[in-house]
């Protein structure tokens, strides 16, 4: 059966393709010919302030330019958000969208509204693909993966999305031309069965 798909491009440079967007490109290309209706937010062609408080974030108006990625992420059966690792985390303006559109009221109840425990998202699921110059067993092993698993309990999970899934592309600079054509591979196939 079809699925709505958004596929969010989590790479804030807007200059250059970079990996990031070719493993998009090919979950999306998947995804389609699959059958499924694929929808994709490009978050470096956005313009949006970061919030800078807790009143901002629960009585301020949206960013006219983040409706549509609300209109979007209510759409999809799947979302599928793509970034590189910096500094052991997302880069600052993928979690500055992330804050932006997860408001009380979309991602969660506004105070008084409802418990803490209410999910408006849930009925989604979610896969995380992260790309880093380190091997991504140490990734995993090591650090733990604590800045996916993070966003995975503390985000997305938090307000709704389940079952999360994760691919984690270590050592991208170094990366053989096969190993990447591996991973575009991967990629597409996700995209094909929506996972």
């Amino acid at each position: 059966m079809p699925a709505r798909i958004l596929v969010i491009q989590g790479h804030p440079d807007a200059g250059q393709p970079h990996y990031c967007h070719a493993l998009a490109q090919a979950y999306a290309e998947g995804a389609r010919e699959a059958g499924h209706e694929v929808r994709e937010i490009n978050i470096a062609e956005l313009d949006f302030p970061i919030l800078r408080s807790k009143a901002e974030w629960e009585q301020g108006a949206l960013p006219p330019g983040l409706a549509g990625a609300q209109r979007d992420i209510s759409w999809c059966q799947h979302l599928v958000l793509l970034f590189p690792l910096w500094l052991g985390d997302m880069p600052a303006l993928l979690k500055a969208f992330l804050e932006q559109v997860a408001r009380p009221g979309f991602a969660l109840p506004r105070p008084g509204e409802g418990s803490i425990m209410t999910k408006l998202l849930a009925g989604r699921s979610a896969r995380v693909v992260v790309t880093m110059g380190m091997p991504a067993l140490v990734y995993r092993w090591y650090f733990r993966a604590h800045s996916v698993k993070a966003l995975e309990r503390n985000i997305l999970g938090f307000v709704g999305f389940g079952p999360v899934h994760e691919s984690i592309v270590g050592l991208i600079e170094g990366m053989s031309e096969a190993e990447r054509r591996r991973w575009l591979a991967r990629l597409r196939k996700l995209g094909a069965t929506a996972g």
